[in-house]
């Protein structure tokens, strides 16, 4: 269809397995031998939700900022399925392999037409290294004392766990749990929460029936390896809390932020924790509704350098996605350094001290998040605009509640 349509060339990650950060980072980053870029990128994905062919299939559309398209365009494209008539697509068009690294050129009706395929890593680490100082991520990581766990979920991020954590970061190989890529998440439900990520969950010794000792550090991103959930031996850290911790350490623990941060934002559900990190460090703060495409736009701004949702997703202005990777490699930076005096000492400094360390600072938030599973659709929207309606009457509402 691309070619039919005067594409001039596609670009493909090797296997078909791109995460959603990467595809947002080769937008932004990418060029071709002949200096061109990408104008977007089609992204089909479950997210993280069952996926395969009886569960979730999605196809997303990012813009040449690396970010999700906003609603004007969304809407435009569903008010064009109302009207279209016709499409075009050059069924001649030959198979590519795409499990093979390289050009294949073709002419087109419109002219000249390129499939390349790349590989899925490289451009995405070579970035995270413009961000990071892996050396001391390294020198953690080799620590006898500090013992490290990465549970793919059987999702896109085993296509990155070994080139980052075991080949460049020098991570052992046993570290890294459900990191085969499934079509179908090996059955599993990939989204990385106390719920889903069960075997991870009991391996940092949460579960019910934990009796081995648990790795100091433990992480599990979701199926487009977008989101992220952080554990210490024995400790959960929420989401709320990890994007406000991040944020307080950022410009000591991370190179890229060293300059300052240009601003902190949140999503309207996430805890206040990230306020009072921005209050006592004096930066612009944002509360944004859910979806990542209003981070997007602060960043695209320039007025934000961190952000984060209580849906397990934290990011920042490095690429128009939320990151997974990144904020594993967040957290394994801020570790390194409270441990960089420390490495050959008795007890390092673990993910509980520095939570416990930011709750004695900054105070400790509390809330609570119920997930309604595979709900009707439509008594589900129903049960939206009442809770709309209601809004218009707050002061019945609050009499009818005391």
């Amino acid at each position: 269809m691309a070619a039919a349509n005067g594409v001039r060339r596609v670009w493909v990650g090797q296997d078909s397995l791109l995460s959603t950060p990467a595809v947002s980072a080769i937008i932004r980053e990418r060029i071709s031998a002949d200096g061109a870029k990408a104008t977007g990128a089609f992204i089909l994905t479950a997210s993280h939700n069952p996926g395969g062919p009886t569960e979730d299939f999605g196809i997303k559309y990012n813009m040449g900022n690396g970010g999700p398209a906003p609603e004007s365009v969304t809407d435009k494209i569903f008010s064009n399925t109302k009207t279209i008539t016709e499409y075009l697509i050059a069924e001649d068009l030959p198979n590519v392999d795409i499990s093979v690294i390289g050009v294949t050129s073709f002419t087109g009706p419109e002219g000249p037409f390129d499939v390349d395929v790349f590989d899925s890593a490289t451009d995405y680490i070579k970035l995270m290294k413009t961000i990071f100082d892996f050396e001391s991520i390294k020198k953690l990581l080799a620590s006898p004392k500090f013992s490290f766990c990465f549970d793919g979920l059987h999702g896109v991020a085993g296509a990155y766990a070994k080139r980052m954590f075991v080949d460049e970061l020098g991570a052992s190989e046993s570290s890294l749990l459900n990191c085969v890529p499934k079509e179908d998440f090996g059955g599993g439900h990939p989204d990385p929460n106390l719920t889903y990520a069960k075997e991870l969950v009991d391996r940092m010794g949460l579960g019910k029936t934990s009796n081995v000792e648990p790795p100091e550090f433990g992480a599990a991103a979701d199926g487009d390896a977008d989101r992220n959930m952080v554990l210490g031996k024995r400790f959960f850290v929420t989401p709320s809390d990890s994007v406000a911790i991040i944020a307080a350490n950022a410009v000591q623990s991370i190179p890229y932020f060293a300059s300052g941060l240009k601003g902190v934002a949140r999503s309207m559900p996430t805890s206040a924790a990230l306020d009072v990190v921005a209050k006592n460090l004096n930066l612009k703060f944002f509360e944004v509704p859910t979806g990542w495409k209003f981070f997007g736009n602060l960043m695209d701004a320039g007025m934000c350098s961190v952000c984060g949702e209580e849906s397990f997703g934290t990011g920042s202005d490095h690429i128009r996605e939320k990151d997974g990777i990144w904020a594993v490699l967040a957290w394994l930076s801020i570790l390194a350094y409270k441990n960089k005096d420390n490495l050959g000492g008795d007890k390092l400094v673990t993910v509980e001290d520095i939570v416990l360390q930011h709750w004695a600072t900054y105070g400790r938030h509390y809330y609570t998040r119920y997930d309604y599973e595979n709900v009707d659709a439509e008594a589900a929207k129903e049960l939206m605009a009442n809770l709309v309606k209601m809004q218009s009457s707050l002061s019945d509402v609050n009499k009818s509640i005391k």
